[in-house]
């Protein structure tokens, strides 16, 4: 254990707070089963120190099926130390004794809702950013450090600078989840002196968070009785490298190419609004703790007599092992793969994503045109994502193509979000969360605050939709002009005066993007002043920027969100359709002559007339 706080509280007074806290969480969130299966778990696998059972690091990382490949284990061993000292930082690292390893599963599991009632979940992040984090208790005030340095003794570190005092005394009254710990046990005057807050004296090691988000995105999909030995499976080396590169964008939205690490304001601002579920899989992780699956929970006591009733204890059934389970993504993109779709669901709850996802459209696959774009994502009646690829086009246009697309823009360019020089290696992966179902747009624009635009390379960000304005989405096709599918700008009008010269025809929002009609070119708008459909970047190195990236599409796909009785339901609204219009075709008004029939047709606008009939 570490040493007592300074509060000068007796340790074994602590010792006493910790154990009824314990219990607390123990009789409060737990059924008297998960109980049994814990005590299990824990005892089965538990040394035995002068008369103390505990969990160390190698059990720990067994238990849970962690990889060596991602040296993970003493990251998420230093997690539990920290947690199983709650609610006294002080006195982390813990011994994972029974009492501490039972608070290490109730706040990973999300079950501390019972005893810890004022804003759980936000100093829930903040224990959790703590568990991470090193410390330097000896740091001068952040106005007084120099740079660097890392463990005790040292200079410790210049971060977390106060912009002013209010924000600073935030930090100071950091106490929060100990006290209300502590209030509910009618405790508080035994740490009225208080814990000192540490979040202006840490940071979280770049490499230490590197590590525990490639192991994140191996188990965003993970369920409460699956084991991580069967995700493990797939880490072959391209796969280890597919999630280091995918783990460090996520971590450049935490600016860490600037910084020595993670400080918490940066951490706290960047999982709230770009990574929301970033952690969510290590509930179903330390869910495992509760189920007791190598144990039958019927047998006799060992010392019962023959004549003895068995225990009528309630056995947990196994997992039913599923023939052909579903797997997390069907088939994979040229885009969607399953590092990416794991990305998706930091901010996408993973209920919508994995085993949901099916294929819509593949510019690729299908055609770089409006009318194959439609086909593929018209008549699907759930949501949907669109994600796009491509490289930036050069500051000065190269070919007739890129010249038209600049005399449609407005004149005034904004900078790129990357330098030229690393335009031809970089590539741009734009998207968007539909909520709804897709339509023609030829006033109004569809979609609901729900609607998300988001990047997701070469950084990670994600910009929520705003109530300012209701211009989420457009889909426009030729012959309307200019036309094109669109997020976070107004349907673009057709007027009298349009030609494909003039200049300012297509409208971009301040935060928007726009895909052109034939599907070649993408331009993604930031400004920071916000004022449209959606919110501008909280990422703390972008706050206060404005960029535009020009891009040439190399890929665009789209995935349904929803299962084969969707997929289903679409192809009956196809073919219907496609009835509907053969029917159209046709109909004979008995004049023997096709082509004037046809005339009458257009005239009453049943069909039109560059089409053969059909909504399409």
């Amino acid at each position: 254990m570490g040493q007592g706080s300074s509060s000068g509280a007796p340790h074994a007074t602590l010792e006493q707070l910790n154990h009824v806290l314990a219990q607390k969480f123990a009789h409060k969130s737990y059924s008297p089963l998960e109980l049994y299966c814990y005590n299990s778990v824990f005892l089965s696998l538990a040394d035995d120190e002068s008369g103390i059972k505990y969990w160390s690091e190698s059990t720990l990382c067994r238990f849970l099926e962690l990889p060596d490949a991602l040296g993970v284990g003493s990251v998420l061993f230093q997690m539990a130390s920290y947690l199983g000292a709650f609610p006294f930082p002080s006195q982390a690292p813990a011994i994972l004794t029974h009492d501490a390893l039972l608070k290490v599963v109730t706040l990973l599991t999300e079950r501390y809702g019972a005893v810890v009632k004022k804003r759980g979940r936000e100093t829930w992040l903040k224990e959790l950013y703590r568990s991470l984090a090193v410390y330097d208790r000896g740091v001068r005030s952040s106005g007084e450090s120099g740079g660097g340095g890392g463990g005790p003794g040292g200079k410790g570190f210049a971060i977390d600078d106060p912009g002013d005092d209010s924000e600073e005394g935030e930090l100071e009254d950091d106490d929060e989840l100990v006290l209300a710990a502590l209030d509910s046990m009618d405790a508080t005057e035994v740490f009225k002196h208080g814990e000192q807050s540490t979040l202006h004296h840490s940071i979280i090691p770049t490499d230490n968070f590197l590590k525990i988000v490639e192991l994140l995105l191996l188990i965003a999909a993970i369920e409460s009785q699956e084991s991580l030995s069967t995700l493990a499976t797939q880490l072959s080396d391209d796969y280890i490298v597919e999630l280091r590169q995918t783990a460090n964008v996520i971590l450049s939205s935490f600016g860490v190419e600037h910084n020595h690490g993670v400080t918490f304001r940066t951490f706290n601002a960047v999982v709230l609004s770009c990574l929301p579920f970033l952690f969510d899989s290590l509930n179903p992780l330390f869910e495992h703790f509760l189920f007791a699956r190598d144990f039958d929970l019927s047998k006799r006591k060992p010392n019962a007599a023959p004549s003895d009733k068995p225990s009528t204890h309630p056995v947990i059934p196994p997992p039913k092992a599923v023939a052909n389970p579903e797997p997390i993504l069907r088939e994979p993109g040229e885009i969607l793969n399953l590092t990416l779709l794991s990305q998706l669901s930091f901010f996408i709850k993973g209920s919508s994503l994995f085993r949901r996802l099916r294929p819509l459209y593949s510019g690729n696959k299908h055609g770089f045109s409006m009318g194959s774009f439609e086909k593929g994502v018209h008549n699907w009646r759930a949501p949907s994502i669109l994600l796009v690829s491509g490289r930036l086009l050069p500051e000065t246009p190269s070919n007739a193509r890129e010249r038209t697309l600049q005399d449609a823009l407005p004149s005034k360019r904004l900078p790129s979000s990357i330098s030229e020089q690393d335009a031809s290696s970089t590539t741009l992966t734009f998207g968007a969360y539909i909520p709804v179902q897709w339509k023609h747009t030829p006033k109004t624009c569809f979609g609901d605050h729900s609607t998300v635009l988001f990047q997701l390379s070469p950084t990670h960000d994600v910009f929520s939709a705003s109530a300012f304005s209701t211009d989420y989405i457009y889909n426009n096709k030729p012959p309307t002009h200019p036309s094109g599918v669109g997020f976070g700008s107004a349907v673009p009008q057709q007027t009298s005066a349009y030609n494909s010269h003039s200049q300012g025809q297509i409208p971009l929002g301040p935060v928007s993007l726009h895909l052109d009609d034939a599907l070649e070119f993408g331009i993604f708008t930031h400004r920071s002043e916000g004022g449209g459909s959606f919110k501008p970047s909280k990422l703390p190195m972008r706050r206060g920027k404005d960029w535009q990236d020009r891009f040439e599409i190399e890929s665009l796909e789209v995935w349904g969100c929803g299962g084969d009785d969707v997929a289903e339901e679409q192809r009956k609204a196809w073919a219907w359709e496609e009835r509907e219009a053969e029917a159209r075709r046709r109909i004979n008004f008995g004049t023997g002559d096709i082509d004037a029939d046809r005339e009458l047709l257009k005239m009453a606008g049943i069909i039109s007339g560059d089409r053969s009939g059909g909504s399409m």
